[in-house]
């Protein structure tokens, strides 16, 4: 089955936003770079080795209580946890957030054949926002209806997809989602609806 014949079978299309819409490491580790700087000019602690601890942690280890291990490595004041929390909301990357190649395609192909296309995110809906407003759309966004999972049904994805299903009157048999991970797998087949792994989109 081609990507045509998802969007000819289809009505409804529903993303994940962080790694399947583009890369979440591409904001993270621009977080953790101005985080530094940060802290650079409050404590004179030189940037460069804290970004470099921040991103070999990060690819190593993932997110999960990067700040901890770096304030550990530093010898930071818990009092700068704070400021990172914040960066994570509002923080003005120095680059755009690019869409995946492959991923901007499918989606300009959906807008093209009048198809429906939601953006469905769970995590910290101030946060979440903010990576959206950073991204390079490329004129997508217009076309494009956006929930937050916590906003809707305290962070449960399946309940907010079939809130939102029943709200735009969508057929469930012609949705289709597409994420990553047997978590997004797991949520949209306990509402019955097709899932799409990103993997097919991003792997030739």
């Amino acid at each position: 089955m081609d990507y045509n014949t998802y969007i000819k079978e289809n009505d409804a299309f529903f993303f994940e936003l962080d790694n399947v819409l583009y890369p979440e490491k591409d904001y993270l580790l621009q977080v953790y770079y101005l985080f530094a700087q940060f802290i650079e000019y409050g404590e004179q602690i030189d940037a460069q080795g804290i970004i470099s601890f921040m991103e070999s942690t990060y690819l190593q280890d993932g997110e999960i209580n990067i700040f901890e291990k770096t304030a550990v490595q530093f010898g930071l004041d818990n009092k700068y946890k704070i400021n990172f929390d914040l960066l994570q909301q509002n923080a003005r990357l120095p680059l755009k957030l690019l869409l995946f190649a492959p991923v901007l395609e499918f989606l300009k192909d959906i807008i093209t054949a009048g198809k429906k296309l939601f953006l469905l995110t769970d995590g910290d809906p101030l946060k979440q926002l903010n990576k959206i407003r950073q991204v390079e759309w490329n004129g997508v966004e217009q076309y494009l209806t956006v929930y937050f999972a916590e906003e809707i049904s305290n962070g449960s994805k399946a309940e907010a997809l079939d809130a939102v299903i029943l709200n735009h009157e969508l057929d469930g048999d012609k949705v289709m989602v597409i994420g990553t991970g047997r978590a997004d797998q797991n949520f949209a087949l306990s509402s019955k609806i097709k899932f799409l792994s990103i993997d097919k989109l991003l792997v030739p």
